[in-house]
């Protein structure tokens, strides 16, 4: 296979992937706030939302998180030499896969009906996934231009903007 089809396949990965890591902790704060309704629509959310989260990451995130994995993997064999910027994208990959894993381990509690973060602490954990995604394409398309100190700062402020835009949202909603 041509190398421009594997890299091609791995970009297709790349964006379902994270089309499920968004939408996975969506899934996790409405499945968490149907805790708060009372019966029987409590129950009729919960199950319905459990339905979605099982289609959605065994049907999509988990099978593109591995497309994406082997096409990476190919990619980088094809690649030739590995730049630093490449290594620091790797580094952040596997952050992001350590990220998967725990929003599993989110998954598989709230398939049991174990509750144990507030709807406000998966908001910022929804976050996260936005996070690597900036970091990872600011890499990948300015490789070697960005200095890793703008790289940080810039970072740093994302974060920030991020966490402000959460504290908004949730005095906006207390409001209400």
């Amino acid at each position: 296979m041509s190398f421009l089809y594997i890299k091609a396949i791995h970009i297709i990965f790349v964006v379902t992937w994270f089309a499920g890591l968004f939408y996975m902790p969506r899934l996790f704060i409405y499945y968490t706030e149907a805790a708060e309704q009372p019966e029987p629509a409590r129950q009729a959310l919960q199950a319905q939302l459990s339905l979605m989260q099982r289609r959605l990451w065994y049907g999509i995130t988990w099978p593109s998180a591995v497309v994406t994995l082997i096409m990476g993997l190919s990619t980088w064999y094809n690649y030739g030499a590995t730049p630093t910027w490449l290594i620091y994208k790797l580094c952040f990959v596997a952050l992001l896969y350590a990220y998967h894993l725990s929003c599993h381990v989110i998954f598989r509690q709230q398939q049991r009906g174990v509750l144990r973060y507030t709807s406000m602490q998966l908001r910022i954990w929804n976050e996260v996934a936005t996070i690597f995604l900036v970091s990872i394409v600011f890499l990948v398309v300015l490789k070697d231009a960005l200095s890793m100190l703008w790289g940080i700062l810039g970072l740093i402020a994302f974060i920030g903007l991020l966490l402000a835009g959460i504290r908004i949202y949730r005095r906006v909603r207390s409001g209400k």
